[in-house]
């Protein structure tokens, strides 16, 4: 489904009416009193720099075929995760888990010395590496995402998934560009506390 065209929404359940549906089984209930205040970007491609296709999804649903692809074989076989949504390059947003819910995106994580990201957190994927720039299309569905979240949940935090989980992983990578997001967001310095001050607002960096 096509996306930062169409009104986004948070119903009752935690789905966004705009994202195309596919529940997945990857989720489990958010520690008692856990509301999400931490929005996390990630970057997905499956195989590694490849762009299109049903894999991210297959992965999600636990039926990705891992003999079709040596990657699949070696590092996916029996693995089980899951993240909120997914933003194909097309700038169509799919969604696998309820934002009420407790979705399989982070790992071992901390921010800012509070452990175990996923309890707090809302992951959002976006088709892509660490070697390939974003779609423009991405960033506004993105933007739109995040301007929705945050009016529905006390989000009050953003950040990547190489710093709540910093020498494990580097996405959303060099190319994402969080000056571009805060600004089509509309967001204030603080939901960018790993970025404030530091210089690192620059894609280029």
């Amino acid at each position: 489904m096509s996306a930062a065209s169409h009104p986004f929404e948070v119903d009752a359940q935690g789905w966004v009416a705009a994202a195309r549906r596919l529940p997945s089984p990857n989720f489990e209930a958010r520690p008692a009193h856990a509301l999400p205040t931490l929005i996390v970007v990630h970057n997905i491609s499956l195989p590694p720099d490849t762009f299109g296709g049903a894999s991210i999804a297959d992965l999600f649903l636990n039926r990705l075929d891992c003999d079709s692809h040596p990657y699949f074989d070696q590092h996916l076989r029996g693995v089980r995760v899951s993240a909120h949504f997914v933003i194909h390059r097309d700038g169509a947003l799919e969604q696998f888990v309820s934002c009420d819910e407790r979705a399989w995106h982070a790992g071992v994580s901390s921010f800012f010395g509070r452990e175990r990201c996923n309890d707090f957190s809302i992951g959002i994927e976006l088709e892509g590496s660490d070697t390939t720039a974003f779609e423009s299309a991405q960033y506004a569905t993105l933007a739109a995402l995040v301007k929705v979240l945050v009016t529905r949940y006390p989000i009050d935090a953003l950040a990547g998934h190489s710093d709540i989980a910093p020498g494990r992983k580097t996405d959303p990578g060099p190319h994402f560009d969080w000056a571009r997001l805060q600004r089509d967001a509309q967001l204030a310095d603080p939901y960018f506390p790993y970025f404030r001050g530091q210089g690192r607002q620059d894609a280029t960096l």
